[in-house]
């Protein structure tokens, strides 16, 4: 797993079993890259694939006898003024008003393992074997700045993670206007790009374009990720590519803010690709001696296409991304309040739901919104996290014990960024609140935000809190966030800083986050953010699963979850069972496929258990069954294959399949029931193909089982009956097929 410099050369080659990332130092002493793909192998000198060649007289070149047009390379972190006349990377304001920057090689470092970023959530090691980490460190004479580039190759996965830093060690202070975490340039244009787009209610549908000249791209301005409307994550891909083969780059940023995903063609057919935080709105002052460092973003190269590309980002941020106790175990399956009561309950309502739940299989009672402050409805107690004494007389404290004597483990839905005006905590600091002077107070939900970027407001927060967590039985958090920002300006910063200010807030955010969990080791978090507008591998480094949203349809889901599952694993994807007609969309799906599309993630119920019937409530159980025999496979020791696009057809198909290919679950689901149509072949993926299987499903309440070799149910397929989706109901059915190695 070597990262090598050439010395003589002056190229950099990092390279594994799997990829390959060359750099250049080049005549005039600025980076190029000339390579990323497939690993190849090494040798001293691969300079020959630097090109200089003189195109335009309207162009600017070094001197002669270099003809060298930094328009025309592929520059590895570009720089506004250089005479390169596409996007840069980076853009720095001066004290005399310039913002040319030349940032020279000077110096570099190779050593195992891979440094945690301060203050930033970011994938990590547990040996110092496992990566390997290149820091080259460039200079601008004039400013007196410092760039270092950091580079982590990972020993076992086709990843390369990046991030930059920036130091100011001159005596005048500059402002960065544009700091983006990584830069990647390929020679062709030949590329489709993959994109993760939505909004509420849809989030991450998959979309694919074609390159063309000029820009295309993607970004999130809202305060967070946005990524309910923008994912951020974007991959490029070869025309043809499938879930099996083709060649993809993925680029993901490990970031919950404004972030910025582009893509620019040259007329001469070049491709680069930007990513990093957003500087629409951002501008960060550097006094002498002050660092900046930017989100990490994470490469992922695979030659077997969208699968591949999946799998190697499902291990990754399963693993080492996401953190703490419940990193490896399989998540409670719960019940959650929400949809079951809205605000309109009492303690003893809820003891009740939880004792149903109980005697069902449950395992964990989680308790949204309305139990706090004067919180009868979204108008006002955000803000107060203390308990409505009037709707639970027993306290969190008391209640929570109460559900651990039912045998039940409890969780609590907070809301901690947001305040309504109709709250103790806005009457005692409304300038907590985000607003700039003299603009109206746009409110969402009825509510505002809280300025977290600001340390005392944060600590305020962390201390109401904490005090609720330390003295009940909490076993999980449900962190929701449930609008936008809006007149972003903190009231506690001075105007040539104002441009920090969205960036501090996610700091904010993220250090409330480190300490809770530090706190309060044992908590299972799940991030949401008015369902999936938050799903992001920057909160998932602290809560390890999140939301996937706020719809629960079994249809919708299908498609959230599959374009979800492009990036994020299943352990990672809030998915409950909720009542029909559903909440969202009013549409009645079958109670069966409800729970089979929910298995493929950390499963629970979001409904009024009590309101069930003798029936259902022995489909439930039944479910839970299931869903205790297979979740740790599910979640924590398996690889997902995408089978059936449900964004191209009448059909959703997935598998999970163990790591050791010995068992595997595989959903088929149909959408709408058709007359008299052609045969179906349920193809699967991912198994083993001189093992012999035994397959097992039901049909209603008949129960069937046949083996198969494995190689005949990945190239023939399952047959699926017609006959039988009909006598299920024909609409939105579904069927959970059980493998297990004989």
């Amino acid at each position: 797993m070597p990262i090598i410099y050439h010395e003589k050369s002056r190229v950099f080659h990092l390279t594994n079993e799997y990829v390959s990332y060359i750099l250049y130092v080049m005549e005039n002493d600025q980076l190029e890259n000339l390579y990323y793909g497939k690993r190849i192998h090494d040798r001293e000198d691969f300079s020959y694939l630097h090109e200089t060649t003189w195109r335009s007289q309207m162009t600017l070149s070094m001197p002669d006898p270099s003809n060298l047009s930094l328009h025309y390379v592929r520059q590895e972190y570009p720089f506004f003024g250089s005479g390169d006349y596409r996007s840069p990377a980076g853009e720095i304001l001066q004290a005399d008003g310039s913002r040319v920057s030349d940032f020279k090689f000077r110096s570099y470092k190779i050593f195992a393992g891979k440094p945690a970023l301060q203050g930033l959530p970011a994938t990590y090691v547990e040996s110092e074997d496992e990566a390997e980490t290149l820091e080259i460190t460039l200079t601008d004479e004039v400013s007196g700045t410092d760039l270092t580039l950091s580079y982590t190759l990972f020993r076992d996965y086709p990843v390369i993670t990046r991030h930059s830093r920036f130091t100011q060690n001159g005596e005048k202070p500059v402002t960065l206007l544009k700091a983006l975490s990584a830069s990647v340039e390929f020679l062709d244009m030949d590329y489709e790009m993959l994109q993760l787009s939505g909004a509420w209610g849809r989030e991450r549908h998959p979309h694919t374009r074609r390159l063309e000249r000029g820009i295309q791209a993607i970004q999130g301005l809202a305060g967070t990720t946005g990524g309910a409307e923008q994912n951020p994550f974007i991959a490029l891909m070869r025309p043809g590519t499938t879930e099996k083969s083709g060649e993809v780059y993925g680029f993901s940023l490990v970031y919950s803010g404004n972030h910025l995903e582009q893509v620019e063609v040259s007329t001469f057919d070049m491709t680069r690709v930007l990513l990093g935080i957003n500087p629409q709105n951002f501008a960060w002052k550097l006094c002498r001696g002050e660092s900046f460092t930017t989100p990490e973003a994470v490469l992922v190269y695979s030659d077997e296409g969208l699968g591949g590309m999946s799998r190697t980002y499902h291990d990754l941020y399963r693993t080492r991304l996401a953190r703490g106790e419940w990193r490896d175990k399989a998540r409670p399956i719960l019940l959650n309040n929400w949809e079951g009561t809205y605000f309109d309950f009492n303690e003893e309502k809820l003891l009740a739901m939880a004792g149903k739940a109980k005697e069902l299989g449950v395992e964990l009672f989680v308790l949204d919104d309305g139990w706090f402050g004067k919180r009868n409805d979204d108008t006002s107690g955000l803000g107060d996290w203390f308990c409505n004494l009037e709707k639970i007389p027993s306290g969190i404290d008391g209640l929570s014990r109460k559900m651990e004597e039912i045998g039940l483990k409890f969780g609590l839905w907070v809301e901690l960024e947001m305040v309504n005006k109709d709250s103790d905590l806005y009457r005692a600091h409304p300038d907590w609140m985000i607003q700039a002077p003299g603009r109206y107070h746009c409110q969402a939900r009825h509510q505002h935000v809280l300025d977290f970027s600001r340390q005392e407001v944060v600590d305020h927060i962390h201390d109401m809190i904490a005090k609720i967590l330390a003295a009940s039985k909490i076993s999980y958090v449900k962190w929701d966030m449930n609008r936008y920002m809006t007149a972003a300006f903190s009231q506690d910063l001075p105007a040539d800083r104002q441009g920090e200010m969205m960036h501090r807030y996610i700091l904010g955010v993220y250090s409330l986050y480190e300490r809770l969990i530090r706190e309060f080791p044992h908590i299972l978090f799940e991030s949401c953010a008015s369902g999936g507008a938050r799903f992001d591998p920057g909160m998932l480094y602290y809560a390890p699963q999140a939301w996937t949203s706020d719809d629960t349809d079994a249809y919708e889901r299908c498609r959230i979850q599959y374009g979800t599952s492009f990036v994020y694993p299943l352990s990672m994807m809030g998915a409950h069972v909720s009542a029909v007609p559903n909440h969202q969309l009013g549409r009645t799906t079958p109670l069966s496929t409800r729970g089979n599309v929910a298995m493929f993630g950390t499963f629970g119920y979001e409904l009024d258990v009590l309101k069930m019937t003798e029936e259902e409530l022995a489909v439930v159980r039944e479910q839970i069954l299931r869903m205790k025999k297979y979740r740790e496979m599910i979640q924590t020791d398996s690889d997902f294959y995408r089978l059936l696009d449900p964004y191209k057809g009448n059909e959703t198909g997935w598998i999970c399949v163990s790591k050791d290919k010995r068992s595997a679950l595989a959903l088929y689901c149909q959408t709408l029931n058709r007359v008299n149509e052609s045969w179906i072949r349920f193809k699967l993926d991912g198994l083993c193909g001189d093992v012999s299987y035994t397959v097992r499903y039901s049909i209603g309440e008949e129960i069937r089982e046949y083996p198969a070799w494995g190689d005949e149910l990945m190239r023939i397929g399952i047959p699926v009956k017609r006959n039988d989706l009909s006598a299920m109901g024909g609409d939105f059915v579904s069927i959970l097929y059980e493998l297990q190695a004989e």
